[in-house]
């Protein structure tokens, strides 16, 4: 069954994105996408942004929406990657490109620097942490690049790389979000 949400602010404002409502995709909820893009303000005008575990690209078109410079997403479910083509389509995203591939397939390629990330894998696989040390290791980021989190609320999010400073922390229902700054 096929689900809407809307792009909170920017260039799509109020525009619909449509997604499949499947086992595991869970949409960044309004609410949240507001609180962390307050958080980003300024982080993300003409800047180079990686949407990690995509699903209905909310995150990403939020991003370009909002005036990156662009958008990578990255995401294995097909199903989930077509919707968001259709909606790359329908909104003309020329920033934005789509990768319909596993996760750490993509982190294994050749690096490129991104100054914001979203990472939202999906809850209970242990995922997140991994990632966020690749995004490090493998040169991923930016000199002071954002990273954007959303786990499940009860995740504690110890053992992140040294470098990286939690600049802001909420928890809302189920969901515990963060964002941290690489010095």
């Amino acid at each position: 069954m096929k689900s809407k949400l809307r792009i909170i602010a920017g260039e799509w404002r109020s525009r619909q994105l449509i997604f499949e409502d499947t086992p595991g995709l869970r949409p960044t909820p309004a609410r949240i996408r507001e609180t962390a893009f307050n958080w980003l303000q300024k982080d993300v005008m003409s800047k180079h942004c990686l949407d990690l575990f995509s699903g209905s690209g909310a995150l990403g078109f939020e991003a370009a929406s909002r005036g990156a410079k662009a958008v990578v997403m990255v995401e294995s479910n097909p199903q989930a990657c077509r919707l968001m083509n259709e909606n790359k389509v329908k909104l003309s995203a020329q920033k934005i490109s789509i990768n319909q591939m596993d996760v750490f397939k993509f982190l294994a390629s050749d690096a490129k620097l991104f100054d914001v990330v979203f990472l939202d894998p999906p809850f209970a696989k242990g995922m997140a942490m991994q990632v966020c040390h690749w995004l490090e290791d493998k040169g991923w980021l930016s000199p002071h690049a954002k990273v954007y989190v959303e786990v499940e609320r009860q995740l504690v999010l110890d053992g992140m790389p040294e470098n990286w400073q939690c600049l802001k922390s909420k928890k809302t229902g189920e969901v515990g979000y963060y964002l941290f700054e690489r010095n």
